[in-house]
């Protein structure tokens, strides 16, 4: 929004919300009407009914310029503008679209109005001539002016400032203005078109072309990294004042009142407005190497809906959590893109058979360290379901994730987190069914290895401990241990045993699983006060009677059941201790509910924590996640980088009653700015009575 905002600002659709599309509905279904129907001898108009598929390419044309921008800002090379993009932006500039909706309705309009301009054949190249020398000459010039008056106080207050306020520019920033604004832009690229129609030079690919040129020298000019070869510059230098760079428009977004132009640099020449930094910045930029992070967090997709809510799929999707229930555009996401869901999920992972790099952001911590961490989230492409299938995936999604450390160690990564599936799911004694120890795989394979392998088990232990003690609540609290019994499951049960809570654990095969947990921590050989109380206060379920009626909290894991959370008892607490939440797969049941929650029960988020302001560069969410708020795992990495602690933290890191590694991580992480995430989980869209 201006600072000021002036007439016209809001487009006149704004209160119809995600609902603007139907504007377009009569106008489409008009154009293909012929097809069908006969209409008084009206003839089926091919230009006319290309209009639609016309703007979807523009939509397509768009969200590639975005993904692609983003994929290569994230790595750094070429990189113009060292500048953040937080959430505040992607939510200024999610309404491009409104753009494509005003002309598509101008165009529509405008062929089925004006004499001529129906029927129009697929190439004239007198019109193209005509539109190029249009836009050379009096666009170009009228632009220039008034851009320059745009930038009068009065108006830029009014107007342009709302555009103003992205300095680092994404493609999308170059068609966030107000709708009065746009209407400006609209007249002028208008004149070459509507003097395509009224000399009878018209045709469907001049029209397309045109818009299709603007489309792309606006997301070009926007996309902060350099890739123009400056060899083009050398071999044809008048192209230079025909041609702009990313670099020369993103000079007007730090500078302001230099490099006006619209495409074509010669205007800032003849009135004298070029900026003298243009062609340094330029040649910096194209400069510019990769950087190496200093921390990595290796994760991957989920499923394949889920690539649209990646921050290089939709931003404005990126930027809220992935919850399909809640998700107002999971169903066309789910069935109506179905198609091209499953075409992306094959190229997906034949065109990437490496990880690849999803988000890059930077963690200033000047009040502790005086660090300056770059940090960086690299994606394997696999999907959840692919890690499940453990003895078909195993050997592949694990050299994956073996090139990924080996490539990160060369780069000179300090340290590296293990996120979701990539690191064993399953505590160890359950003869193969893990997936690579927790990363201790990789290190024994790799013996060499500089860079640390974190996965991140003891915050995520802190945090669902830190959880149950903060608890506000009359009754004494039994802990109930009813999943699978992971490295993190293991640090809790000694932690709340130790601190004098009951934790009942659900035996999963027989008195023998139960056995070996107890005697691989609580060692007989130890009399001590906090080893005695750790024994009495570990209870197998089979022992375990709630005679006083203790409030029951539940840790649970991802592959936690509907129908064991169905008997659960009212006022039970659900902790989740996975980086998956269950209740994400929860089937349906006979009340058509689809992820169950109920009314009686108090439902946690998994172990997350609330990130600094500091950590930059922030603008899209962690799966499920809310808004500034980072899994347990991601931050293990940026901890231990920033505590320069040694060794690695992964493997069958075994705990001993004396090893304070979860108040250790806890305490840093606080002194770092993390704070706890503690807010319940909202019951939303499905909730049933128990």
């Amino acid at each position: 929004m201006a600072s000021k905002p002036g007439v016209l600002t809001e487009w006149p659709w704004t209160p119809l919300g995600r609902f603007k599309y139907i504007l377009l509905a009569p106008w489409v279904l008009d154009s293909m009407s012929p097809l069908f129907f006969e209409t008084n001898g009206r003839k089926w108009d091919l230009s006319y009914s290309l209009n639609f598929p016309f703007l979807l390419w523009r939509v397509i044309h768009n969200q590639i310029w975005i993904s692609f921008s983003r994929f290569r800002t994230s790595k750094s090379k070429n990189r113009i503008l060292d500048k953040p993009i937080e959430f505040e932006q992607v939510d200024r500039e999610s309404n491009w679209d409104d753009n494509i909706i005003m002309q598509g309705l101008m165009f529509y309009m405008g062929q089925k109005y004006l004499e001529g301009a129906s029927n129009l054949p697929i190439w004239r190249t007198d019109g193209i001539v005509i539109t190029i020398l249009l836009h050379t000459g009096p666009v170009e010039f009228l632009y220039y002016w008034l851009h320059r008056s745009l930038h009068h106080h009065f108006l830029y207050s009014r107007y342009h400032s709302h555009h103003h306020s992205s300095i680092a520019t994404e493609p999308i920033t170059s068609v966030i203005h107000p709708f009065g604004e746009h209407l400006m832009y609209f007249l002028l690229f208008a004149i070459p078109l509507l003097t395509m129609h009224f000399t009878g030079t018209a045709s469907t690919i001049g029209l397309a072309g045109y818009i299709t040129y603007i489309d792309f020298m606006n997301n070009m000019g926007h996309c902060n990294f350099e890739f123009v070869p400056s060899s083009l510059f050398t071999t044809f230098p008048f192209l230079k004042y025909i041609f702009y760079t990313p670099s020369y428009h993103s000079l007007h977004h730090t500078q302001f009142r230099t490099n006006y132009a619209l495409f074509m640099p010669m205007y800032d020449y003849i009135y004298s407005t070029m900026d003298k930094s243009s062609n340094t910045l330029y040649e910096t930029s194209l400069k510019r190497t990769e950087e190496s992070p200093d921390v990595v967090h290796l994760t991957h997709p989920t499923t394949p809906d889920s690539i649209y809510h990646l921050r290089l799929g939709f931003a404005s999707l990126a930027s809220k959590p992935y919850m399909k229930s809640a998700d107002k555009w999971y169903f066309i996401i789910k069935w109506v893109l179905w198609p091209l869901t499953f075409l992306w999920s094959i190229l997906f992972q034949r065109m990437f058979s490496r990880t690849f790099v999803l988000e890059s952001n930077t963690f200033d911590d000047h009040h502790v360290t005086k660090k300056m961490l770059r940090i960086q989230t690299w994606a394997i492409p696999r999907y959840s379901y692919q890690y499940k299938r453990l003895s078909r995936q195993r050997g592949t999604i694990n050299s994956l994730i073996e090139k990924a450390i080996l490539d990160a160690d060369k780069a000179g990564v300090k340290v590296l987190s293990l996120g979701l599936f990539n690191q064993a799911r399953i505590y160890p004694y359950y003869a193969g069914e893990e997936m690579n120890r927790n990363g201790e795989v990789y290190i024994q394979k790799n013996p060499t290895l500089k860079i640390k392998i974190v996965d991140g088990s003891s915050l995520a232990a802190a945090i669902v401990l830190n959880s149950i003690t903060n608890l506000k609540t009359q009754q004494q609290v039994v802990v109930m241990m009813r999943g699978k019994l992971t490295k993190v499951a293991c640090y809790l049960a000694l932690a709340l045993c130790q601190r004098g809570v009951q934790v009942v654990v659900k035996l999963q095969k027989s008195t023998k699983d139960f056995e070996k947990l107890s005697s691989r921590f609580f060692s007989t050989s130890s009399s001590s006060q906090a080893s005695l109380l750790a024994k009495n206060n570990l209870i197998p379920s089979k022992n375990y009677n709630n005679v006083h009626g203790n409030r029951q909290v539940w840790l649970v894991d991802d592959e936690f059941s509907s129908e064991e959370h169905m008997s659960a008892p009212k006022e039970t607490i659900f902790i989740p201790y996975s980086q998956i939440p269950p209740w994400l797969n929860f089937k349906k049941n006979t009340k058509g509910a689809a992820n169950i929650l109920r009314k009686d029960c108090i439902y946690y988020s998994t172990p997350a924590m609330i990130i600094p302001s500091f950590l930059e560069n922030v603008h899209s969410c962690e799966n499920w996640l809310p808004r500034m708020v980072m899994s347990a795992w991601r931050i293990a990495g940026m901890l231990h980088a920033l505590e320069d602690w040694e060794g690695h933290e992964c493997g069958n890191w075994l705990i001993t009653e004396d090893d304070g590694m979860i108040d250790k991580v806890w305490s840093a992480s606080l002194r770092h700015g993390f704070r706890p995430y503690y807010l319940p989980v909202s019951c939303t869209s499905t909730i049933i009575s128990a």
